[in-house]
């Protein structure tokens, strides 16, 4: 196995279950934009895949700059997640039908027959992550001893790591 293999199957691991991510954009002035979106449930290989309008701010954002940033928690397991990638917006019934869930109607009520619909491939490059002890003892004792120690908490309160997904 690969190093890029592995760090892929750890990005998997990491949010399989978490079902929405911050994802922001570059706005034409620049600015970054974040919003809440609903990820499509699906064997991670890569990519990310989400439903959005075609007609939409979002799509426009990734239409004219491509680079995107998507923050997942998981506070059950008291997970964080930041990944970079390179998004596309992409009009494919196939794929779109092979994605679709009817709970989607919320958002495009005329399902996949809404003129609307279409989807949004993030390619992920690479991700930062933190995890921490489940146990809020275990965070306890560790945040107890780096105050007594005077020494950083580290990871006797979590651990961060960087992956390489392409």
């Amino acid at each position: 196995m690969t190093k890029t293999t592995d760090d892929s199957e750890r990005f998997a691991k990491l949010i399989k279950e978490t079902k929405f991510a911050m994802l922001t954009t570059i706005a034409e002035s620049g600015e970054l934009h974040s919003r809440p979106m609903t990820l499509v449930e699906h064997e991670f290989e890569g990519q990310l895949w989400f439903f959005t309008g075609k007609n939409s701010d979002l799509a426009k954002q990734i239409q004219a700059h491509s680079n995107v940033n998507l923050a997942f928690a998981n506070i059950k397991d008291n997970s964080y997640v930041s990944a970079c990638g390179d998004a596309g917006i992409l009009k494919d019934s196939a794929k779109e039908k092979e994605l679709w869930n009817p709970l989607y109607k919320a958002w495009f009520p005329e399902g996949l027959e809404d003129p609307n619909l279409c989807l949004l491939k993030v390619d992920v490059r690479s991700a930062d992550y933190w995890e921490s002890p489940a146990a809020t003892i275990v965070k306890l004792v560790g945040f107890a001893k780096a105050v007594v120690t005077g020494k950083p908490a580290g990871s006797s309160v979590g651990q961060h790591g960087h992956i390489t997904i392409s």
